[in-house]
Parts: structure tokens; sequence; C-alpha cells
């Protein structure tokens, strides 16, 4: 099945957000796992704060949003920014409806983000995510299309 990138329009916001909260279920129950009960104290409701994330992110006026579509349905999307001072372009959120994974599609939002960098002159493009098992997927994807990952530890504590 052929996708295609095209801009983020507003009409697509339910459908952005319906799949980015399939895709990150997974993920979620990982960090669950890897955090126990600090997971609780963290995300009271992670769907709640994923769709209102999302929802920010496709109405923020410093992110450019795109989404991939198969057969006329959203299939997956991104967002980026540019930061013209330090010249990185920056993969903000990216997510794929979980009938989609596995075809390319992450791959594909990923190479028309770093076109849209290198065409605004960005020297850099970054992504971040998880270290835990539920983004491993994520990693095989961002390193597949030549970035190199540098190892972050990030601690927490319940207070």
């Amino acid at each position: 099945m052929r996708h295609t990138i095209r801009a983020f329009e507003p009409g697509d916001q339910d459908a952005v957000t319906a799949l980015a909260l399939r895709a990150w279920a997974p993920v979620f129950a990982s960090l669950e796992q890897a955090l126990g009960s600090l997971f609780a104290v963290m995300h009271q409701d992670w769907r709640a704060d994923q769709r209102q994330a999302v929802e920010a992110a496709c109405q923020d006026e410093n992110l450019t949003v795109w989404v991939a579509e198969a057969d006329s349905s959203v299939s997956g999307f991104a967002a980026a920014r540019l930061d013209h001072d330090e010249r990185i372009g920056e993969i903000h959120m990216i997510a794929v409806d979980p009938d989609h994974q596995r075809a390319g599609v992450a791959s594909a939002l990923t190479e028309h983000a770093v076109r849209w960098f290198t065409g605004h002159g960005m020297t850099l493009a970054m992504v971040e995510t998880g270290g835990d098992p539920g983004h491993a997927p994520a990693r095989r994807t961002y390193e597949r299309n030549g970035f190199t990952p540098l190892p972050i530890a990030r601690y927490f504590r319940e207070l």
C-alpha cells in the first residue's frame, strides 16, 4: 500500500489524535512496567495527557505537521520544528497507526522531515525517544534513517 505525505489539515485532528493514542498504548504499557509505582505519579491519565499534547502540537504555530495517508485515510503523522539559531530541525512528535506499522510509514515521515530541515538550511536533525522496550521500534526507525543515538540517563524519584 502506498502512503503519501501531505500537510496536516484541521479536519485531520480526530484521526491523528485517535491513531496516536492507539500507537502509544504499548509505549505507555512499557513505561508503566519500567516505572512501577512512579508511573501513576507521572501519568494519572496518560490518554488525556497525550490527547491534549497531540492537539496542542497540531495547533502550535511553531510546529509544522504532516500526515501520511493511505487509501484516503490518515495512517500516521509527524510534527517538527526549526531552531534557526542552532540550525537544528527537531522531530517533535511522530506516530503511526498500528494497522500501518512496519510498512515504512515512520521512515517516510522521518525522511520527509529531514528533507524539510535541509530545505530550510538546518545542519542537524534531532529526535528524542525512550530507552524502554516500548520505544524499541522508534529507535530502530531513527537508526535506520541515519540518526546516531546519544545515551542519556534520566532518573525519577517520587517525593
